[in-house]
């Protein structure tokens, strides 16, 4: 018991340090896309809006579809050759980003950064499935403190990487510490894989069928989904919208990227401490107060004047998100067949990225309607939506804690 003790938290260190780099290195290209693009050829301005969209919305795409597959994978063969894999094929196409000539390699490249996908979904099921019961809870919320702080801190870490060394650089560094996650995940990442005998002939299960418990599963799916697509509905407009708080500065860049980042910090700092509490009274408490809490800070978000108090609120959700995301990670641990684990956390992954596409999306189209502000009156909306439809899963949650 002593051995196991020691490798579910050396597993949880290192897979936290991965899942970081695999956030920041799907998120760090965001504050310059656009202006990398148009250095790659003679695009006008329309083209480079384009081939921005697509070159954001490519590696989200893919990752939708192909996740599933990498978790029946995950299920027959091991969670961790699936980290490797993933690891490995993210190190190589990100550092040869660095080397594109074109708008359409950096696509391209893009969209195969989809398909070397699940390395947070693997490292999600593999600390679930060797954590000790009383500790999924406490370990789900410092290992998904990775993968948000990776991508909400992703955006400033790569602007000043690039204001400093270049635009390419940026790809370099991020492809190189993924190597490093890599090579940290082959010596220090274990596993007591067995996997489940089945007869011959037998197909392997689809989807959530004969899963008891399928109900809250998709319904923590759904609530992933919603949760992406508010924390990103800001995305395509925060330096527009700081901008237009403060008209007057010259570092509008960084001041976004420090805002877009700030939510992150706090989450870091506090969803161990949800974690632990959650481990105590009840994962589905916690998620309750998180949805009501988002909601009302989306809406007092909706009133900031200056930068200042744009910040603090974008610190709040952060805390929100910091009740939220561990806590569906917990839940989805509990309540996951061990033989099916691997699955179950890829499908969650898919609709994290349909969060990441719709949620930008969906603050681009209400900004021509309502403007800068309108954006959080949508985004208070669809947080109502989270909860409504939470709350009718909350009450099989409280039944079966009971």
């Amino acid at each position: 018991m002593g051995d196991r003790a020691i490798n579910w938290k050396q597993n949880l260190n290192v897979l936290w340090f991965g899942n970081f780099i695999a956030g920041i290195g799907f998120s760090c290209i965001s504050p310059f896309i656009a202006l990398f693009i148009g250095q790659l050829g003679n695009y006008s301005t329309e083209q480079v809006s384009i081939l921005s969209g697509m070159a954001f919305a490519a590696p989200f795409l893919v990752k939708m579809v192909v996740s599933p597959l990498w978790g029946i994978l995950a299920d027959k063969y091991g969670r961790k050759p699936m980290l490797l894999r993933a690891s490995l094929g993210m190190a190589i196409v990100i550092g040869s980003m660095s080397l594109v000539t074109s708008a359409w390699q950096l696509i391209v490249l893009r969209l195969l950064q989809g398909i070397f996908s699940g390395f947070i979904s693997n490292a999600n099921a593999l600390v679930a499935a060797e954590t000790p019961k009383d500790h999924v809870g406490q370990a789900s919320g410092k290992l998904a403190t990775g993968n948000v702080s990776g991508t909400l801190i992703g955006p400033m870490i790569g602007g000043l990487i690039a204001d400093t060394f270049g635009y390419r650089y940026t790809f370099l560094i991020t492809g190189i510490a993924m190597l490093t996650a890599f090579f940290l995940s082959v010596f220090f990442v274990h596993e007591n894989f067995k996997p489940v005998e089945r007869k011959k002939g037998e197909k392997q299960p689809h989807f959530l069928s004969g899963i008891p418990t399928k109900q809250i599963l998709f319904g923590m799916f759904l609530t992933t989904l919603f949760i992406q697509a508010t924390n990103n509905s800001i995305s395509p407009i925060l330096s527009l919208y700081v901008k237009q708080l403060d008209p007057t500065s010259t570092n509008i860049a960084l001041t976004a990227g420090i805002i877009q980042a700030i939510n992150g910090v706090a989450m870091v700092s506090i969803a161990p401490f949800f974690g632990r509490l959650g481990d105590r009274i009840g994962s589905h408490q916690i998620l309750k107060f998180g949805l009501f809490f988002s909601m009302g800070i989306f809406f007092l978000t909706t009133f900031a004047q200056n930068v200042w108090e744009l910040g603090t609120l974008r610190f709040f959700i952060g805390i929100s998100d910091a009740a939220l995301l561990p806590t569906v990670q917990a839940i989805l641990a509990k309540y996951s067949p061990h033989d099916r684990i691997s699955q179950v956390f890829s499908w969650n992954q898919s609709f994290q990225a349909a969060g990441n596409v719709t949620g930008p999306m969906i603050g681009s189209a209400v900004v021509l309607i309502g403007g800068y502000r309108g954006v959080f009156i949508a985004t208070t909306i669809l947080a109502g939506i989270n909860l409504f439809l939470v709350r009718k899963n909350i009450k099989s949650i409280e039944t079966d804690k009971n």
